[in-house]
């Protein structure tokens, strides 16, 4: 063995009072590494988000590992529990049902819990449906940012939605199929009219990805109903924004229309962008 696979073999090792973070594939499962093979196969126990779904993921590949429940709802109690069992010398795999563990998950929490009890944590890279959403979209890649899923009360959305209105960064957000027609609306009044890429059950056989806009998806998902998990990949703000203060309310107005929005789309629209009430841009082209 010479000295680089000898190095190799070392970083691959599976070490005691470690936590290690295993992507898992998001729909395909043969969308896994080696290295997570390996790490799943030799680690003392595997924390998972359902301990109904990762055996069939475990089972294909012939692992047989003690499971922990750890999701959202338990965090806290099972997050102390499983850092006392990494503290006492075992290894420990965290999963997701899928995709890569903290990326809008309550691994994320376990991740502070080991870091403040100085528990070395340790990655092991593999499927992220945003990444893999953000790929697809042909839309900007070098800048972007995440936002995971929008709050669920309508206000927090609303005002979440007008804090990213201005981000130039092409945006990826989650969302589940029964919110999507919502959430599409949502974003729509907030930002006006924008391309976006609609994916959907990425990896998986009825995989997706509609290249639109968002009053046409708007359109298109009053005939048919969502299915599916969804990422949506939505252009960022126009990086001319700052200019368009020069023009009147009247053109400021007329340039939306001009992009193929209603009217009434247009003043609110033009209102967001100038923060003022759409009550105001209305009776300033209409006097």
């Amino acid at each position: 063995m010479n000295e680089e696979e000898f190095s190799v073999d070392e970083k691959n090792r599976v070490e005691k009072s470690t936590l290690y973070l295993v992507a898992t594939p998001i729909g395909n499962l043969s969308d896994i590494s080696y290295r997570a093979v390996k790490v799943l196969s030799e680690v003392d126990f595997i924390a998972a988000e359902d301990t109904r779904n990762t055996p069939k993921l475990l089972s294909k590949y012939g692992i047989k590992k003690p499971l922990v429940s750890y999701f959202e709802h338990n965090k806290r109690e099972k997050g102390d529990y499983i850092v006392s069992r990494i503290e006492a010398g075992e290894s420990c795999a965290l999963v997701t049902d899928a995709g890569t563990p903290a990326i809008s998950d309550p691994g994320e929490d376990l991740v502070v819990l080991c870091r403040e009890h100085k528990i070395k944590v340790v990655s092991i890279p593999g499927a992220c449906a945003a990444i893999t959403a953000l790929t697809l979209s042909g839309l900007p890649t070098r800048r972007f940012c995440f936002e995971g899923f929008l709050p669920n009360t309508k206000s927090e959305r609303k005002q979440r939605l007008k804090e990213l209105s201005s981000e130039k960064r092409t945006l990826v957000i989650y969302e589940a199929p029964h919110h999507l027609i919502s959430t599409l609306n949502d974003i729509y009044e907030a930002f006006g009219d924008r391309k976006i890429a609609l994916c959907r059950e990425l990896t998986k056989i009825n995989e997706e990805t509609d290249f639109t806009t968002l009053s046409a998806a708007i359109a298109s998902y009053k005939e048919k109903q969502p299915r599916g998990e969804y990422v949506l990949v939505i252009d960022g703000a126009a990086e001319d924004k700052e200019k368009e203060f020069d023009m009147t309310v009247r053109e400021h107005v007329d340039m939306y229309i001009s992009r193929g929005m209603s009217k009434m789309d247009a003043i609110k629209a033009a209102a967001r962008d100038r923060g003022v009430p759409k009550s105001e841009v209305y009776a300033e082209i209409n006097k």
